[in-house]
């Protein structure tokens, strides 16, 4: 079958019309639905980044929780517990003592404790004189106070040695939550 010209010429019209129609409407459609697709996978690429970052950082993260938290019960095992100061104040006298006791050191006197409080910590100061016949014991009597648990921290040290006989004074501090956190020997009972 032929087709006439006028036929021919309303075929190429419709084929115009229908090529400006597609490229007028379906085109951008097209365009506009691939943009977004492509918007899409960015989003999902940059959220997966972020959860990335996200899962790396909350690694670290527990990493510093855990290493806080052993640092803080490190930190806890150096300070005094007691119910009131004067119970505070005597087990730091009681430890010093002992120390003094497992290195054959003899204690000549005690001073009463001095306490200063600041800040919700309290800072008990205890002052001792003592004697031995070794001087290696008053080193292995500094040992023990640096390894000790709760932490006594040397202030003065004082060593004089007459004879056979080395005589000396020592202040120790020993740490611990203040009144706010522990009753006050001044409370009533």
């Amino acid at each position: 079958m032929q087709l006439s010209p006028r036929e021919r010429n309303i075929l190429i019209m419709a084929g115009l019309i229908a090529l400006a129609f597609v490229s007028t409407s379906i085109f951008p459609t097209i365009k506009r639905v691939y943009q977004e697709r492509q918007a899409s996978i960015e989003s999902v690429q940059l959220d997966i980044e972020r959860e990335q970052r996200l899962i790396t950082n909350t690694a670290g993260w527990r990493e510093r929780r855990v290493e806080a938290e052993a640092k803080r019960a490190e930190l806890e095992a150096q300070i005094f517990g007691g119910i009131t100061v004067p119970i505070v104040e005597s087990n730091i006298q009681s430890a010093l003592l002992q120390y003094a006791r497992e290195t054959s050191i003899t204690v000549s006197s005690t001073r009463l404790a001095e306490r200063l409080e600041a800040d919700g910590w309290l800072l008990i100061s205890q002052e001792m004189s003592f004697q031995t016949d070794n001087a290696a014991n008053t080193v292995e009597f500094l040992q023990k106070l640096e390894n000790s648990v709760p932490k006594l921290r040397v202030t003065d040290f004082g060593l004089t040695r007459s004879r056979n006989q080395y005589s000396g004074s020592i202040t120790v501090v020993g740490f611990a939550r203040g009144n706010s956190q522990i009753a006050s020997s001044t409370s009533p009972r």
